[in-house]
């Protein structure tokens, strides 16, 4: 099958017409620093748990559900919310979210006891719930079309490097001003970058073209585009599959500071800076497999479920070497490197996911892959990983997580059989569309 059968599903309309390339990167800039933001004020947390489980006594399994509670909260609201931003604007929406998260994190900050935390971190995911789909709509929108998945791929790397911030500033607040002033930090800077977002990212700039489309089109004519979110198996075991390797991924961010803690002896300030250094390796990890993805993928759509299959299974040995080593700089190092793979399945996962749906609504499929990814992944992996470090220790546990990987690659495995053939059923359709929502030209 050649490439021009493709076209269709990976390109579809062009809503970058007419707007500049500078202000579409300072929408990039703005809107990918809330995403760091974003991911500060979920991460931060991380880096103080030595702290926070000494002053109030807690265990690994309380500490695994203040972090799994947020992606929890993601998970479950990510796609009513991203359908709300798109009803009543989604610049406004951003705003509101980056307002509401920033303020939680602050409540953090001065919570007294465990409940309060709780309570705070539950409002912190609400807020961040649905940032991450409609950020990356926003996006896609304002650049031209075969830029889409790099840029997607770059954005995603962005909660990686929020994470990286979050930890590696929020270790060292702490240990010279308190584990508070950590959650402090993060929440000026979202209620500075919140303040700053809708003086500059206009809603009219950016949603020219989509109130064009929906003017033209008629109202029968999105029905089919919102079947393609869940009509194929091959998108189904996608979102299953991304959501199942970030079990790994997620857990590693959220107690690795713990684990250096425990086991190297590390300040709350060292340990933050090395696990933020090893989540900063799977961040450029993230868009250097979805630039391969693109080009190894431009010809074979294929080979997108090819690389899921391969980063699953190579993250998979890389990690189980790096925890049955012996503590040291070689330990260190291949948990790096295991890391840097084991999330390359972000790359594959967002464009498997924008070639089977139709592009008027990929927000509310990048928020069912959002879902996924929260459900499966940075909600469970957290809680289970803690409960079972409750029983035979954190190391042990740390042993038994990239086990996940090899049921991931299965399920990758199981979307790769039908992916062909999904995309092939997926365009025929499309052919049929009256309208030219999806661009058959431009061959």
């Amino acid at each position: 099958m050649g490439a021009h059968q493709y076209a269709s599903s990976t390109d579809g309309l062009d809503t970058s017409v007419d707007i500049p390339r500078k202000y579409a990167w300072l929408v990039f800039a703005l809107t990918f620093g809330l995403l760091i933001s974003d991911y500060m004020s979920r991460q931060v947390l991380n880096a103080v748990f030595p702290l926070i489980k000494n002053e109030w006594a807690l265990s690994d399994s309380q500490l695994g559900l203040l972090s799994g509670i947020v992606a929890l909260m993601v998970g479950l609201l990510t796609l009513p919310l991203s359908i709300l931003a798109d009803r009543f604007g989604k610049i406004k929406s951003l705003t509101f979210m980056a307002v509401l998260w920033s303020l939680a994190t602050l409540g953090c900050a001065i919570a007294e006891n465990y409940q309060q935390m709780f309570i705070a971190r539950f409002m912190v995911g609400v807020g961040e719930a649905a940032y991450g789909s409609v950020g990356i709509a926003v996006v896609v929108a304002v650049f031209p079309r075969e830029m889409r998945a790099t840029l997607a791929s770059a954005f995603m790397a962005g909660g990686v490097f929020g994470s990286f911030l979050g930890m590696a500033l929020g270790g060292v607040m702490a240990e010279h001003y308190g584990w508070r002033w950590a959650f402090g930090g993060m929440a000026v800077f979202g209620l500075c970058l919140a303040l700053l977002y809708p003086m500059v990212v206009k809603e009219k700039k950016i949603g020219i073209q989509s109130r064009k489309i929906k003017s033209e089109a008629k109202p029968d004519q999105f029905k089919q585009p919102l079947k393609s979110i869940y009509s194929s198996r091959s998108v189904l075991a996608t979102y299953i599959g991304s959501g199942l390797q970030l079990f790994v991924g997620g857990t590693v961010i959220v107690w690795l500071p713990s684990y250096l803690n425990r086991f190297y002896g590390m300040s709350t300030d060292r340990a933050g800076v090395i696990a933020a250094v090893i989540v900063l390796s799977s961040a450029i990890g993230t868009i250097l497999c979805g630039m391969l993805c693109d080009r190894l993928g431009r010809n074979r759509p294929d080979r997108k479920v090819s690389l899921a299959i391969a980063f699953c299974l190579i993250g998979c040995v890389l990690l189980s070497i790096a925890f049955g080593m012996p503590a040291g700089n070689g330990q260190l190092l291949m948990i790096c490197i295991g890391m840097f793979i084991a999330l390359g399945t972000n790359g594959p996962s967002s464009a498997m996911v924008a070639n089977l749906t139709h592009n008027s609504v990929h927000s509310t499929a990048f928020a069912t892959l959002t879902l996924a990814n929260n459900f499966l992944g940075l909600a469970l992996g957290p809680l289970v990983i803690g409960k079972i470090s409750d029983v035979i220790g954190l190391h042990s546990a740390f042993q038994l997580m990239p086990l996940m990987c090899i049921a991931a690659a299965a399920v990758f495995f199981y979307a790769k059989r039908h992916y062909l053939r999904d995309i092939t059923r997926f365009e025929a359709q499309t052919k049929l569309e009256p309208t030219q929502l999806f661009n058959t030209g431009d061959r």
